[in-house]
């Protein structure tokens, strides 16, 4: 997530090592998962707003889809871990979603919907997010790793998620608890 290593193959050799486990320890640590501080305000004002949303991630559909629904994403995208008779495989299912991943999905959210990349917005912490952060009309890395908030023009390190909301000019009483 700092850029130093290759995420592929770092992905692809971190899986490995699940091979044989149960594939409910995916479950039990999905239900262990707690949202970032005020995501629930910032999707319901996008949505309330109708801006359409994607969460798109190098993590694994198991956790993402949970939370993407849980939000009320209009789309999500992430890894898929191969599970066999019950148990983890050991491998994840192609194709691997990689940095590019995440800038085309962007490029393809905003000309199905017919924005402008200016009036898009971005947001990431890791290395892989940076070609989408650049593309996006306002990239903003959020409690980015060092390599990502170097490179990012536009920051959050201090707030929770409704800094967001607030970056894109959003007024207090215009923020919608969920």
């Amino acid at each position: 997530m700092n850029r130093e290593l290759d995420f592929a193959a770092a992905l692809k050799e971190r899986v490995a090592l699940l091979k044989g486990l149960p594939a409910t320890v995916l479950d039990e640590a999905a239900g262990r998962i707690r949202l970032m501080p005020g995501a629930r305000p910032l999707l319901a004002t996008l949505r309330a707003a109708g801006v359409r949303t994607a969460l798109v991630s190098g993590g694994f559909t198991v956790f993402v889809e949970r939370i993407a629904a849980e939000l009320g994403f209009d789309r999500v995208s992430a890894n898929r871990l191969d599970i066999t008779d019950g148990q983890i495989a050991g491998t994840v299912a192609l194709p691997i979603l990689t940095r590019e991943t995440k800038r085309d999905t962007l490029l393809q959210m905003a000309q199905d919907a017919g924005v402008p990349l200016s009036a898009t917005l971005a947001v990431g912490d890791g290395a892989n997010d940076l070609p989408m952060l650049e593309a996006a009309g306002l990239g903003i890395a959020f409690h980015a790793k060092p390599a990502v908030a170097a490179a990012s023009r536009w920051r959050l390190d201090h707030a929770d998620l409704t800094g967001i909301l607030y970056a894109q000019g959003y007024r207090q009483e215009e923020i919608l608890e969920s």
